[in-house]
């Protein structure tokens, strides 16, 4: 026992020092990170914790100038000033205005202040989830600190699905605290803390990632009781995958957990994430659940060509399509804001203009004035490009249930990208974030030694030897009888 625990706190001390460094940094910005949507969730959140829609207004503008007169302009690619030297008193009158223009202008209903025209602000509406997820925050420890907090847990809830499922995957602890690490370093941390739906639509999408690893990762069958019982344990030769295996130490904690983790655990994981996600921000739970479908869908069909088993990958390509057909529905039965909305809201400036008789033209060319220059940003500065490569290496060299799920997710977020070529979020990172777990899933990977011949990572199905039974692991068991 006393064995057991010194193990354990390798893993757990870790992740303990990982929280405590990323808690300790984000101290130093408890405010300054408002962007102009944060005071919508927020006076929605305040309306759910029985504040009058006016005065849920009236302290989301004061949050949210209070923060942009924190906010470094030169680094934040989002303000809630309009110009650089705006006053904190001239910030609040101007969004007290605001409303109360909308407000005499027919704004007059739904949880949100009325901050622009009812049919932007409808778009919030559809979002029920975050300010939920927010109301026992805002409502113990004010707005500031609770927006703070709130987006804390967020982050590492994350990070923490992000170890489970690289250790599900069959990684070591060195990697899965490697990918927990780069979770909170790279821009999915820094969206993560932002007030914001998008952090825990990102850490509902790493519990959907968690689960279809659970999904896919082959299982060794269960042999425990072959031979159990019936004869003395002999010592035998143990192969490379024992000492493998006792190098890392015994599996407890979180690798027990990730061990013992089944389909019903993984399919569990992914509808109740998706579903999750659905009222949090479903749009992205559509994309995410469609990328997943057709890249599993993918593999599948190059399993199938290179005669590898494919049912457990068709399973969960299937569950990822059933799941999107009913997000896309759900929202269309609650009339919420669909595509051809969102196209409008580019075009027109939040609907402050005329709609577009036929937006798709015009459409298609921001999305090419965007990637132009979204790919010319990042040749300047090519950290992202960086990690994909390294990405793509890992997928090269390691055979991993995570791999595929990882290339999904990555999908997902040029696919959310490319529903809103806006250039004013060039240098953001909320709408493509979950291109980011691509990296943070896989070159952690590249920490670990590859197996030979590309074998799964996970424990070899029970083989016969001689009279007795290998267990893939660590030794042979002679059954009664043998050597008498």
């Amino acid at each position: 026992m006393p064995h057991n625990r010194r193990t354990q706190h390798p893993g757990l001390a870790g992740l303990l020092v990982i929280a405590v460094a990323f808690t300790a940094l984000q101290l130093t910005a408890v405010t300054g990170r408002a962007s102009p949507d944060s005071k919508n969730y927020l006076s929605y959140a305040l309306s759910l914790s029985g504040e009058s829609r006016a005065e849920a207004g009236r302290r989301a503008i004061a949050y949210s100038c209070e923060s942009g007169q924190h906010a470094p302009l030169d680094t934040i690619p989002w303000t809630s000033r309009k110009a650089a030297g705006e006053t904190e008193a001239q910030c609040v009158r101007r969004l007290t205005d605001s409303v109360a223009y909308w407000t005499r202008n027919g704004n007059t209903s739904g949880m949100t202040a009325p901050f622009a025209n009812q049919r932007f602000m409808a778009i919030f509406e559809a979002r029920p989830g975050y300010p939920l997820f927010l109301v026992p925050f805002v409502t113990a420890f004010g707005a500031v600190w609770g927006l703070w907090l709130a987006g804390l847990l967020v982050a590492l809830a994350g990070a923490v699905c992000v170890l489970l499922t690289l250790r599900a995957a069959g990684a070591s602890r060195r990697a899965g605290l490697a990918g927990a690490a780069l979770y909170l370093a790279l821009p999915t941390g820094t969206v993560a803390m932002n007030p914001l739906s998008d952090g825990l639509s990102l850490a509902l999408g790493t519990v959907v990632v968690l689960g279809c690893t659970l999904l896919l990762r082959e299982r060794p069958s269960d042999t425990s009781g072959a031979g159990a019982g019936r004869g003395a344990e002999a010592a035998g030769t143990r192969t490379r995958a024992g000492r493998r295996a006792e190098a890392a130490g015994p599996r407890v904690g979180v690798g027990r957990w990730a061990d013992a983790a089944g389909t019903r655990t993984g399919a569990a994981l992914v509808v109740g994430g998706l579903a999750l996600m659905f009222l949090v921000r479903y749009s992205q739970a559509l994309l995410l659940a469609a990328a997943l479908a057709g890249v599993l869908a993918a593999r599948a069909a190059w399993s199938h060509r290179k005669g590898r088993r494919s049912t457990p990958v068709l399973r969960a390509a299937g569950l990822c399509a059933l799941l999107a057909a009913l997000v896309y529905a759900g929202a269309h039965l609650l009339s919420w804001p669909m595509g051809q909305d969102s196209a409008q809201d580019l075009l027109t400036h939040h609907y402050q203009r005329p709609d577009r008789p036929d937006p798709w033209p015009e459409f298609f060319a921001r999305e090419r004035v965007f990637w132009w220059a979204w790919l010319k940003r990042q040749a300047t500065y090519p950290f992202l490009p960086v990690l994909l490569a390294l990405s793509v290496l890992a997928l090269g060299k390691r055979r991993s249930a995570v791999l595929p799920v990882a290339v999904g997710a990555g999908a997902a977020g040029l696919l959310n990208q490319a529903g809103h070529p806006n250039l004013d979020q060039l240098l953001g990172h909320r709408l493509i974030v979950f291109v980011w777990l691509l990296p943070v899933l896989a070159v952690p990977l590249l920490l670990d030694r590859s197996r030979p011949g590309g074998s799964s990572p996970l424990p070899a199905q029970p083989k016969k030897v001689g009279g007795g039974q290998r267990d893939g692991t660590v030794r042979v068991v002679q059954q009664a009888g043998e050597g008498a």
